[in-house]
């Protein structure tokens, strides 16, 4: 699935990486707690979360993630915004909670691989 199509699905606003929604993406993770993040995701590209802090920008560049979704409209502030974008991050936010946004995109193929 591509990135584009994700912001689609979840009725997205890009913040940052929009030279990037032509990835294609086949895991996601949702979490709040980043020690899990690091702890179970295995060859996720998006993460999907509600957390704001830089801290979750750090653990997708950790992982190697290609997409950060935050959820139920939170919008990070312009430090996470500007991180994500200097290590090609795509960033959106979406109005969804984390379950039916985890569900959407679990309904289109797109798997937790953990």
């Amino acid at each position: 699935m591509k990135i584009r199509e994700i912001a689609a699905l979840l009725d997205a606003k890009i913040l940052c990486g929009e030279d990037m929604l032509d990835t294609e993406v086949h895991d996601a993770f949702c979490c709040d707690m980043m020690s899990d993040v690091l702890a179970y995701a295995t060859n996720q590209s998006v993460l999907i979360t509600g957390l704001l802090n830089p801290q979750v920008v750090r653990t997708a560049m950790m992982l190697d993630m290609h997409c950060i979704v935050f959820v139920c409209g939170k919008r990070p502030t312009p430090e996470i915004v500007s991180l994500s974008n200097a290590n090609d991050i795509v960033t959106m936010v979406t109005e969804h909670h984390m379950f039916s946004a985890a569900g959407r995109l679990y309904e289109t193929g797109l798997l937790n691989g953990a």
